[in-house]
């Protein structure tokens, strides 16, 4: 159905979320820091992107941001960094919805489903 780029930095975190993914009728594209990020997005046409803020080379905000400037895609932030000043800074940098670790993945896939809806991908 779509093409959806995680970008996190554990292994382990990556799978379970494109597990639900996948269920969910989804490709998943994965990238373990936001400079692989930016490069599989120039080379590969994404739909939604699930970014983590706390990730080497480039940061999930300057991914997000980054992102903003050259795409309209929906983004997920998906974090531990549960302070409102990063939510907010989320919101500001782009992000569409912000998510908490830890999380149900089966609530991120239905809160990506309705992001794809609304953007008519999904």
């Amino acid at each position: 159905m779509a093409n959806i780029l995680i970008v996190e930095d554990e292994k382990n975190m990556q799978d379970i979320i494109c597990e639900y993914m996948h269920r969910g009728g989804h490709t998943c594209f994965t990238a373990d820091d936001g400079a692989d990020a930016l490069m599989l997005m120039k080379n590969n046409p994404m739909d939604l992107m699930v970014p983590d803020i706390m990730m080497p080379h480039l940061d999930g905000f300057s991914v997000c941001k980054m992102t903003r400037e050259m795409s309209s895609l929906p983004i997920i932030m998906l974090t531990a960094k549960s302070d409102e000043e990063d939510k907010l800074k989320g919101y500001e940098y782009g992000a569409d919805d912000y998510m908490v670790k830890p999380f149900s993945p089966k609530v991120l896939l239905t809160k990506a489903s309705a992001l794809l809806r609304r953007t008519s991908v999904g």
